[in-house]
């Protein structure tokens, strides 16, 4: 082939390459009216929005793009937040660039990684959304036992491939939630009990300040820095990627639920609460009173064994026997199935509401309290346990940002709509419920957050940290950039 007609031909392949995906075009843009840090209107320039898009690799989406509406929904689809810029990041040049942008324009910013917040506050209203949701990717070194994360990795991709080198590490309790924010908040899950919080695997973090700076955080490096990731949230700059210690463990654990009617829910509390305090750190067992299933209102106790399986059978049998159990379901099974079993109930694009706090005790008339609030709720309501103690306390309150380690467990009142319809009602009766149920609790779990809590309550909640965290911030984030979260001021007002 001459050279001039291999150039030619080149041309007409890259007129009819799709350029998503490599650099995002904007042309035309007008100057854009946006909401600003403070609130107010802030005008940005279209030729502004043009560099961003031309300098991402990403795609930058305005109200006008095509794919705008399906790209901004939430997760919980109580919140229908419309920013007046996302942009798609695909790696940490690109968050520098979005970030660069965003305290250029001062723009009200928020940080989507897989987005299961149930406050809303992985998008905004008017301002720029950083979307890390295109950034996806796990690798894990058997060898090492180590997994390297991108923060808009999901919990069920780094379970799967953990999985096949019979290794895991502390993963929530819904797949398709985010690694980075259940981490960055504390990190609960199934197999916390044993190998404490996601956080406390954490071994490095990838982030870019609020200036604009890569930085990596380890016991190292900044170690300040990774001192508070480690339960601070998103306070510091915008995760790209976690280091993640991972642990020696059977992908077949023995879990499933025993379920009794609800009638013998105080009897199965108390029972619980006897057993579970003592349980083996291999064991996680998670209660739930709910409703909204045919066969009436229920009690179940889900239960996660990661230990020796002929032990696991001999231990549980006196949970199975408890009462008169409606059924049964533990068996042998793929711990990445048992991470899976909630995905459904808690699917993107149900209408949630949550409140919770933690328990150091659980006394007979706290259950009896318990019992007698979720009668009184509607369908859809659920009250629910997590399992603590164990490896969770063997952190001191101090030794990362995370300060609740004396948790026995968490309780949360959860709702579950299909649509907004009675929305505002049922949400009012859930805050009467709470207020029944809170002074049973202390302090609360981040990522349990609602859009209720106030400032007074971070500052309870983290305790003795929460003035070393505002210095953090002032170090890191002096302007409050990132303040759609579990937010810490630069300053005590």
């Amino acid at each position: 082939m001459k050279r001039r007609q291999f150039v030619g031909s080149g041309l007409a392949l890259a007129a009819a390459w799709p350029l998503r995906g490599f650099t995002s075009v904007l042309k035309g843009v007008g100057d854009l009216q946006a909401r600003s840090l403070t609130g107010g209107e802030v005008t940005v320039p279209g030729s502004s929005i043009e560099q961003l898009a031309a300098g991402l690799r990403g795609e930058v989406m305005l109200a006008s793009s095509p794919d705008y509406d399906r790209t901004r929904r939430l997760w919980n689809a109580a919140f229908d937040k419309k920013p007046a810029i996302i942009a798609r990041c695909t790696g940490a040049s690109d968050v520098q660039q979005a970030v660069n942008f965003a305290r250029e324009h001062q723009l009200l910013t928020a940080v989507r990684a897989g987005g299961h917040s149930y406050s809303g506050k992985s998008s905004c209203d008017g301002g720029l959304m950083i979307d890390l949701q295109p950034m996806q990717g796990v690798r894990v070194d058997p060898e090492k036992k180590r997994a390297w994360v991108e923060a808009g990795s999901l919990l069920g991709q780094l379970d799967h491939e953990c999985a096949a080198f019979s290794l895991a590490t502390t993963a929530g309790t819904v797949s398709h939630t985010g690694a980075a924010g259940l981490t960055l908040g504390g990190g609960l899950g199934r197999l916390g009990r044993r190998f404490g919080l996601a956080c406390d695997n954490a071994a490095s973090f990838d982030l870019v300040t609020a200036e604009g700076k890569f930085l990596r955080a380890n016991d190292k490096e900044n170690a300040d820095l990774y001192w508070g990731l480690r339960g601070g949230g998103g306070n510091f700059g915008v995760v790209t990627s976690i280091e993640y210690r991972l642990h020696d463990m059977d992908p077949v654990i023995l879990g499933g639920t025993i379920v009794w009617p609800l009638a013998q829910a105080r009897d199965v509390l108390r029972f619980y609460r006897d057993i579970a305090v003592d349980a083996p750190d291999v064991l996680n067992l998670d209660p739930a009173l709910y409703t909204g299933r045919r066969d009436g209102p229920m009690i179940e106790i889900e239960a996660c064994w990661s230990g020796d399986r002929k032990q696991g059978e001999a231990w549980l049998r006196k949970l199975r026997s408890f009462g008169k159990p409606a059924h049964d379901g533990i068996a042998p099974m793929p711990y990445t199935t048992l991470q899976a079993s909630g995905d459904e109930l808690l699917a993107p694009g149900g209408y949630y509401y949550l409140k919770s706090g933690m328990l150091t005790e659980l006394k007979d008339d706290g259950i009896d309290l318990i019992v007698d609030s979720f009668q009184r709720m509607p369908d859809w309501y659920i009250v629910f346990f997590d399992h603590c103690g164990g490896a969770y306390r063997h952190t001191a309150p101090t030794a990362t940002a995370f300060p609740n380690r004396d948790m026995l467990f968490t309780l949360g009142a959860h709702s579950i709509w299909p649509s907004k319809d009675g929305i505002e009602e049922n949400t009012a009766r859930m805050r009467a419920n709470w207020r029944e149920l809170a002074p049973l609790t202390k302090g609360f779990y981040t990522n349990y957050q609602d859009a209720d809590v106030t400032m007074a309550g971070y500052r309870e909640n983290y305790g003795g940290n929460f003035e070393r965290l505002v210095a953090l911030k002032a170090k890191y984030d002096p302007a409050n950039l990132f303040r759609l979260n579990a937010n810490v001021p630069p300053k005590i007002a």
